[in-house]
């Protein structure tokens, strides 16, 4: 239904004007089904486009006899980009009804995109209009009587009483807005959008924020609004979905955004190498350097206590040593 639509509701015709409807209507005519049926009123008349009340004789209406459980489902023929579902019903049984939209025939497997839990007889809408922004092939309606006690106003039983059932949206699920004439951005993942605001619903790997596009340098994450580390070993740049160094990080810092400083014993770059056990605290130095801070173990010299200390009288005793043997030789 695109334009004006005949309603007869409780014995008197009105012709009644809705709002321009952009979006094709997706159900029409398409395979429906029921949890039961009363007489011959079928769960397609739900989608036929014709709205005559059974009550007065048109019998245009999808049915049921009155049960604790009502369930009717339609077949959109495939994956869907939905809006909207409008729903004209016969007011019996209808207090407290979902509406799901889900890609297999279990509704379970779906969302739930409305339950009815303020609704009275007073103030139900018929038809009821229900924004339901979701992707799916099965659109279904359900109620249920199963847990006592029930509400004001709700009978002790439910079923289907659904005049017409309308499943607003684009068929391509790569289009959006009102006139599904808007083309998803190509970077979307599968191509898919959001129906009203032509937001990606998922981004192709290394693509973020709503329209799937590449951080600029030195951001990163949801909308690029994360600055990278410059603790990196390139410092600033990083991945730009992660956030992640690249496996490099400066001295004296390590993990995946070179976010901790090293542990006690390591330093250098990523935290690979080993303090001297020749430190005069063994194992431990500065992160950056390697540097020992405390001093060396006796016998040991250097900034990171790397050489051995010979003390000068073992150095005389061996240059005067090799002087004398040098001269015995000669003689």
């Amino acid at each position: 239904m695109t334009g004006n639509a005949l309603f007869v509701c409780f014995g008197w015709t009105v012709l009644l004007c809705l709002c321009v409807q952009a979006y094709e209507n997706l159900a029409l005519h398409q395979p429906a089904q029921q949890s039961r049926t009363w007489r011959s009123y079928t769960a397609d008349r739900a989608v036929d486009g014709r709205y005559t009340d059974l009550r007065l004789g048109g019998g245009q209406c999808a049915e049921s006899d009155g049960g604790q459980t009502a369930e009717w489902w339609v077949d959109l023929g495939g994956v869907k980009n939905i809006h909207h579902v409008l729903i004209q019903h016969v007011d019996w049984y209808f207090l407290g009804f979902s509406v799901y939209i889900s890609n297999t025939t279990n509704k379970e497997d779906g969302v739930l995109c409305f339950r009815d839990t303020n609704y009275t007889n007073a103030t139900l809408p018929n038809p009821v209009n229900i924004t339901c922004t979701y992707h799916g092939r099965y659109v279904f309606y359900y109620n249920n009587r199963t847990h006592r006690p029930y509400p004001n106003g709700y009978e002790s039983y439910t079923g289907i009483g659904l005049c017409e059932v309308e499943v607003y949206g684009c068929r391509s699920l790569r289009n959006y807005g009102e006139n599904c004439s808007l083309e998803c951005p190509h970077n979307c993942l599968d191509g898919y959008c959001d129906i009203v605001e032509g937001t990606c619903l998922g981004c192709k790997p290394k693509l973020i924020g709503p329209r799937c596009r590449e951080c600029a340098v030195g951001f990163f994450g949801n909308n690029c609004s994360k600055n990278c580390s410059l603790t990196c070993g390139n410092p600033g740049v990083c991945h730009k979905v992660t956030g992640h160094c690249n496996g490099s990080c400066l001295a004296g810092w390590e993990g995946d955004m070179c976010e901790n400083e090293c542990s006690v014993g390591f330093y250098g770059a990523n935290c690979f190498q080993n303090c001297s056990m020749t430190c005069g605290i063994p194992g431990t130095c500065e992160r950056i350097t390697g540097y020992c801070s405390g001093g060396c173990q006796r016998g040991w010299t250097g900034v990171k206590c790397e050489e051995e200390h010979r003390p000068l009288t073992i150095v005389l005793h061996l240059t005067l040593f090799w002087a004398l043997r040098t001269s015995w030789c000669q003689v």
